[in-house]
């Protein structure tokens, strides 16, 4: 077996003929075996932009690979457009537009308050037949299979080079879990071999076909009952001009380029100019201006036209001219032959020989819908040129007779990021939509696919960020993906920026609605008051406005104020149950208008951000005020967005992972390697699909590990619990103190269950640590003190060896120090110099 004769790609390996047709014949089983098991669209995204980004380096080995399968005379512009389809902001776009979103075959609830879910399932097997030389057509037919999910067998022409073969090779070289190359056939072969195309056709469940009718017949020949024929056949394009457009240089200009643009190869060049008149002596006077104006265009790079092209060339001048005799037509062509301007009195459609050749005819609108109705099977684009209001009366009548695009001219031929073609959405065409009615058992479960198998995204590699690298990161977004700003609470350090896309932050919202969901937040009963803070660029309250918004819960934007007595009445009037904010403001919310919200006692849950209760304040919460349901409402950052969620069986700092948006690491907090299984390390997350950012291995400086097993809840997620923050961990005296040790003293053995903040400060002989507490009826500054210095070794050794001075002192709730935007308790706050 030799290389030249090895001209066919099947899952992974290059084989010849004899082998191919040995495979054709088992392709059934081959199908079966691949679709197994799903393939995730984010490996699909991750190996497109891997690739793009080698297509556009010319000098990059794939790209110097893959230029040498490029077609004679045809130039590496070819693999820049290839490059730019298979970009991650083109086939995220695509995907959002066309089926809703980036992970379109997670089963996941469409409406919150039931437990229905549903998702854009592959058909199974596309086969793609496609035209000969047309380069770029073959490969990205076939990647529009692969994030629909599918197993794809392609057809090339036997007259193509191997561009198609190679592409794909590299393209699923590229993916290390192998799923693409287990979705990829591609063969070489003559439509003449009808047994391959039978062999390749039997099987599938959608057959995608490009050609004109008589190709489309030879392949519906083999297409078995029930299998989807997507059909991309040869459209024709017109133009449509009104006395004033048809009267502007401007116009004829824009005309003049869409003529001469690809030489009118594209389905969307124009071949026919409408005029809105019934006056022959109008149709025929443009037809000589608009002939000067193609005239004056720059000539065609290359003669390619083929003997039956030039004969047909021939011939519809011929015809043409002849009926100029009957006062018909009347025909202004190039001396040389380059290009014609055939106007004609008969409205009717008429196909044009193309190479800047067109036809020039008169349809005064009001017969427009009438004369191009019964063409609709073959119209595309119309080019429409005139008033404003011409425009939206002519686009509805274009529309109306059968058009599937309308643009300005000067533009037929251009495009937009996820635009239908031909009508229809590609990936919908090769995709099911599926449904699957669930029982209240599944109230707590946003998708169903949470429970058999987490999304699984490649290692994340690359140097470690911390918050200082992405906010420099920050400074060289593109304005295009930067919509959206939010500032953090400055809790850890400077207030910072954090930016996104539209599109990113509904993928984030969406993702935490779900994860509100598997804490137990119900939308069709729940009450909710959003007691967040806002303002100041914060993006506490707007985001969990957002959640319940998606998730269609009945909501009281109230937003955490000063007056509580306002609050708490608001609470009471419109039956508020549950209760979304910060802990710290919710606990002074509560104590001071116990006496209202007790009385009232319809509070039944409070989910929580940006901090924690202790076990104290929770037992507290419950026996006092009657709270059934306490739990995290995220776990995030400004810069990340939502991390992780808690589940119903989930209790403290333990949380599944948002596994369909990040990878998580536990590193060593000393070195950067990995901690054993169960350990205590640095959290760092890496999050994918952020457009025009790379927030790849943020250290968000939270502690935490790894939680080993599945759930009780049933969620494959993976599970962690945090253990802190990097900076509860003080530097004072010589001694490592941590911020949670104090809390956790304080709990346990005095039965303390107020907030707690520690201030560090130098007086001129040593240095001073400051326990702030609430003044409570469960333990004094005297006995706390006690406490800590019983209960926490380091800290008796310091205070022992004169090296620090210890207070406890009690403080209204007002007076602790908080973050400005958020209102988050600052649990250590720094006030030593130098």
């Amino acid at each position: 077996m030799t290389e030249s004769v090895q001209h066919h790609y099947w899952q992974g390996a290059f084989v010849d003929d004899e082998e191919a047709g040995r495979r054709l014949a088992g392709l059934p089983a081959t199908v079966e075996a691949a679709l197994a098991e799903p393939l995730d669209t984010e490996t699909v995204l991750a190996a497109c932009e891997q690739l793009a980004a080698a297509l556009r380096d010319p000098a990059h080995p794939t790209h110097a690979r893959l230029a040498k399968h490029l077609a004679e005379g045809e130039d590496t512009a070819v693999l820049t457009e290839l490059a730019a389809f298979l970009s991650r902001p083109e086939l995220t776009t695509k995907l959002r537009r066309e089926l809703g979103g980036t992970s379109p075959q997670r089963l996941n609830r469409p409406d919150a308050k039931e437990t229905v879910y549903e998702a854009w399932a592959p058909v199974g097997l596309v086969a793609h037949i496609a035209p000969g030389n047309a380069a770029t057509v073959a490969p990205l037919s076939l990647v529009e299979g692969l994030l629909a999910g599918n197993v794809n067998v392609l057809k090339t022409s036997s007259a193509d080079t191997l561009l198609a073969q190679h592409l794909l090779a590299e393209l699923a070289a590229l993916d290390p879990t192998g799923a693409i190359a287990e979705r990829v056939i591609v063969l070489r072969f003559s439509s003449s071999r009808q047994d391959w195309l039978s062999l390749m056709c039997a099987p599938a469940d959608a057959v995608a076909v490009w050609g004109g009718e008589s190709a489309v017949e030879g392949v519906a020949a083999h297409v078995p009952s029930g299998c989807r024929l997507v059909e991309w056949g040869h459209k024709i394009s017109f133009a449509y001009l009104t006395r004033d457009a048809w009267q502007d240089p401007a116009a004829l200009a824009a005309l003049a380029t869409d003529v001469c643009l690809h030489e009118q190869q594209a389905c969307s060049s124009p071949q026919v100019v409408y005029l809105d008149t019934e006056d022959p002596a109008e149709v025929f006077a443009f037809a000589e201006r608009f002939a000067a104006v193609l005239g004056g265009m720059p000539p065609a790079e290359r003669e390619d036209t083929t003997p039956a092209e030039e004969a047909e060339l021939t011939t519809t001048e011929l015809i043409a001219r002849l009926e100029e005799h009957l006062d018909l037509t009347r025909v202004i062509a190039a001396p040389d032959g380059s290009w014609r301007v055939m106007a004609d009195i008969r409205p009717a459609l008429t196909a044009s020989p193309l190479h800047r050749s067109v036809w020039v005819k008169p349809l005064p609108r009001k017969n427009l819908l009438g004369t191009l109705r019964p063409m609709r099977r073959y119209l595309q684009t119309a080019g429409i040129a005139g008033s404003r209001t011409d425009i939206a009366e002519l686009s509805r009548l274009a529309l109306a007779a059968g058009a599937t695009r309308v643009t300005p001219l000067g533009r037929m031929l251009g495009g937009y990021s996820g635009e239908p073609h031909d009508g229809v959405y590609a990936l919908q065409r090769y995709s099911r939509r599926v449904a699957v009615q669930a029982d209240e058992r599944f109230a707590t479960t946003a998708c169903l696919d949470d429970l058999t198998r987490p999304v699984s995204f490649p290692p994340p590699t690359g140097p470690l960020l911390d918050k200082a690298a992405v906010q420099e990161l920050n400074e060289n977004v593109d304005r295009r993906d930067a919509e959206l700003y939010f500032r953090s609470g400055g809790s850890t350090g400077k207030p910072a920026l954090s930016l996104f896309t539209y599109d990113d932050y509904d993928t984030q919202m969406r993702a935490a609605a779900r994860g509100l969901l598997a804490a137990g937040y119900d939308p069709a009963r729940d009450r909710t008051a959003n007691l967040f803070y806002c303002g100041g660029m914060y993006g506490g309250f707007i985001s969990f406005f957002s959640i319940l918004e998606r998730l269609g819960g009945t909501q009281l934007p109230m937003a955490a104020g000063p007056d509580h007595r306002v609050t708490a009445e608001a609470l009471v009037a419109h039956e508020a149950d549950t209760l979304f904010g910060m802990p710290s403001y919710l606990w002074q919310l509560l104590h001071e208008q116990a006496d209202l919200l007790r009385s009232y006692g319809g509070i039944r849950k409070i989910f929580y951000g940006g901090e924690h209760f202790t076990a104290e304040q929770r037992r507290t919460l419950t026996e006092t005020f009657g709270i059934e349901t306490i739990r995290s409402i995220t776990y995030g950052s400004t810069d990340l967005g939502p991390l992780g969620y808690q589940c119903t069986e989930s209790t403290g700092g333990v949380h599944h992972l948002h596994a369909d948006l990040h990878t998580m690491e536990i590193l060593d907090t000393e070195a950067d390697r990995p901690v054993p299984p169960g350990e205590t390390g640095r959290l760092v997350f890496s999050t994918h699909a952020r457009r025009g950012q790379n927030l790849g291995r943020y250290v968000i400086g939270d502690l935490g590990r790894a939680l080993p097993g599945p759930c009780a809840c049933g969620n494959r997620s993976p599970r962690f619990e945090l253990l802190g923050r990097g900076g509860d961990v003080m530097r004072v005296a010589a001694y490592f103190l941590n911020y949670r040790r104090f809390v956790a003293i304080a709990e346990q053995d005095c039965g303390y269950r107020g907030e707690l903040q520690v201030l560090l400060a130098r007086t001129e002989v040593r240095e001073q640590l400051t326990v702030r507490v609430e003044a409570t009826d469960t333990a004094g500054p005297r006995e706390l003190r006690a406490a800590f210095l019983a209960g926490y070794e380091e800290l008796r050794s310091a205070v022992d060896d004169r090296l620090l001075d210890l207070v406890v002192e009690t403080a209204d709730g007002a007076d602790f120090a908080r973050t400005a935007t958020s209102g988050k308790l600052r649990a250590v706050v720094d006030g030593r110099q130098g």
